[in-house]
């Protein structure tokens, strides 16, 4: 692979993974309440989404996705009502968190095998990631040489920068979760990030594009 195109490519899917959306406020809201640690099979769940985003891409399955209406139209409710359905769940949330060992806490409240399953339901029902691997992705790949290992390298290129972005923001929970010792605060915590879905939810779902 060409280097320059390469280094462009990482660009811009840093700008793109970045910025703040859906999979990072999960983990964030994950990280603080449950630790960096079991906030790891989150960010795993959405990297691996990512992955299999990439392939329907390479397939031509996303091209397909992005000409039909009515297909597009249908996973934009899915991905709406999903994001919906977790702000309504943060929003009614008051369990706590355990400040003083808030690993241990998630540990016994939620199975990591939850954790992972949200991070990939909200990273594969987003269709505007998959308007990107159908649109933006296939440029990055010269079809004169062999595909595979071109393939290979965006891959991981995209994991490993994807994982270490979202362990950031897991982390970043993490770190401001002395913050919420107070029930009033973490009810706040949850109300805001609960509003942040459904509005993200609300807005997928009559969005035009």
């Amino acid at each position: 692979m060409d280097t320059l195109t390469w280094l462009t490519y990482v660009g811009v899917i840093f700008a793109l993974i970045i910025f703040p959306g859906p999979v990072a406020l999960l983990c964030t809201s994950h990280g603080l309440k449950f630790g960096r640690k079991y906030t790891t099979a989150t960010v795993l769940g959405g990297a691996l989404s990512s992955l299999v985003l990439m392939m329907v891409s390479s397939l031509g399955l996303g091209a397909i996705l992005a000409a039909s209406e009515s297909a597009f139209y249908i996973l934009k409710l899915f991905g709406g009502a999903y994001l919906i359905y977790l702000g309504i769940a943060a929003w009614r949330d008051s369990s706590g968190i355990d400040i003083q060992s808030p690993s241990a806490a998630g540990k016994q409240r939620i199975p990591m095998k939850t954790l992972f399953r949200r991070g990939f339901m909200v990273g594969i029902s987003n269709p505007k990631d998959l308007l990107f691997f159908a649109a933006l992705f296939p440029n990055f790949i010269d079809v004169s040489q062999p595909q595979l290992i071109q393939f290979v390298i965006l891959a991981v290129t995209w994991l490993v920068i994807d994982f270490t972005l979202m362990s950031t923001y897991a982390g970043l929970g993490s770190s401001i979760s002395r913050w919420f010792q107070s029930p009033r605060r973490y009810k706040r915590f949850n109300r805001a990030t609960g509003g942040l879905f459904i509005a993200a939810g609300g807005t997928l779902m009559v969005s035009n594009q």
